[in-house]
């Protein structure tokens, strides 16, 4: 049997006839252009006005969190909520090693050290038991933070998560840049950790073209967060006054439009990607070579990205079907590398990460656009 060629007939057979198959594109329509020409009119396209500050109110509203800082991108999010973290250099962050690169880089900007621990298999996030049981033998005082990513916006295990944390005294941070409209125990994630850190990249479900926003239920973080990503500039009627090293990073109000736009489409686009899923549950049922990635229990997922996972007989075949698929126009992508194996990063310290490697080489990202529907 040619394994690509059943993996690529099943994934035709869930979608709309094409020439070619993106892995994941953004959806606007006349609410955008109304927006954005709205806010090229008024003149106010950089960091101040009105789509910045209703932007801000709107993902509040949505996620649940007291406050939302919008920020230039994802990146610049998670650096913030390091930084308000209290994360000094020299500081270890426990850091997923299968995650976006931004996620440990943000952690080097700080002069901090990514210290990489394991997943699990069925939500692809940080391995709760297993983090537990290394954390009892490690003892490490040079551990500030762990931050949870949502892997494909499947939310991980927050809960149990969290329990760790406390009880080894360290601060939680969810990095949900994949994550915005998943719900962990019928609560929108980002708000079981001390921050959050959002993604509005042109791939994800909503976008801003590039943007970001740093969540939190803490007023004076808030505060913090909004004052030293607008370079720390001390309020006067003219006057340019810093005492203090700030960040421009501050998201500009034209892209503030662009998400006002989308965030009012976020029901819609939850329920593609959940027609989408089941299409795939359908053309995936009973396959012999691959399971299709399922939301976690008691969870409800933004199936941002959707995935198959090869079982273990058939990983041998993992780089033959991404060739193959993406041949055939129909754009796969594997999961990232593990931050471990980047050179850079090869000598941070890290717990046993069998899970993570074997992921590595059975996770496939299959096309996830909304306009799949």
């Amino acid at each position: 049997m040619d394994i690509a060629a059943n993996i690529i007939t099943r994934i035709k057979s869930a979608l709309p006839e094409r020439a070619e198959y993106s892995l994941h594109e953004p959806y606007f329509d006349a609410r955008e252009l109304e927006y954005v020409t709205d806010c090229i009119k008024s003149g106010w396209v950089s960091s101040v006005g009105k789509y910045v500050d209703r932007f801000e109110e709107d993902l509040a509203a949505y996620t649940q969190a007291k406050r939302a800082i919008a920020v230039v991108n994802g990146t610049a999010a998670l650096h913030i909520c390091y930084l308000l973290a209290g994360v000094k250099p020299g500081d270890e962050i426990l850091c997923p090693t299968i995650t976006f690169v931004a996620t440990a880089n943000a952690i080097k900007y700080c002069g901090a050290v990514p210290h990489f621990v394991d997943c699990e298999s069925d939500t692809l996030g940080v391995d709760p038991e297993k983090l537990h049981e290394y954390l009892s033998k490690k003892k490490s005082k040079k551990i500030k933070a762990l931050v949870v990513t949502h892997i494909f916006g499947h939310p991980a295990k927050l809960q149990e998560l969290k329990k760790v944390c406390d009880e080894f005294g360290i601060i939680m941070i969810e990095d949900m840049a994949e994550a915005l409209g998943s719900y962990y125990h019928n609560q929108h994630v980002g708000n079981y950790g001390h921050l959050s850190a959002l993604s509005f990249n042109g791939n994800k479900i909503a976008t801003t073209g590039g943007g970001g926003a740093v969540l939190t239920n803490d007023e004076e973080l808030a505060k913090k967060a909004k004052y030293i990503t607008t370079t720390a500039k001390q309020p006067h009627p003219y006057e340019y006054i810093h005492i203090e090293t700030g960040y421009n990073y501050r998201m500009p109000n034209i892209n503030a439009a662009l998400g006002c736009a989308q965030v009012e489409k976020m029901d819609d686009f939850l329920s593609a990607k959940r027609k989408l899923f089941a299409k795939y549950q359908t053309a995936f049922k009973n396959c012999e070579q691959a399971d299709l990635l399922i939301e976690p229990q008691n969870c409800q997922s933004n199936y941002w990205l959707q995935a198959i996972i090869l079982k273990p007989g058939f990983k041998k075949y993992h780089d033959e079907i991404l060739e193959k698929t993406n041949a055939a126009k129909i754009m796969t992508r594997p999961i990232w590398q593990p931050m471990h194996h980047l050179p850079y990063l090869q000598d941070c310290p890290k717990m046993d990460l069998s899970c993570a490697e074997d992921l590595h080489s059975r996770v496939i990202n299959i096309p996830s656009s909304v306009n799949l529907i």
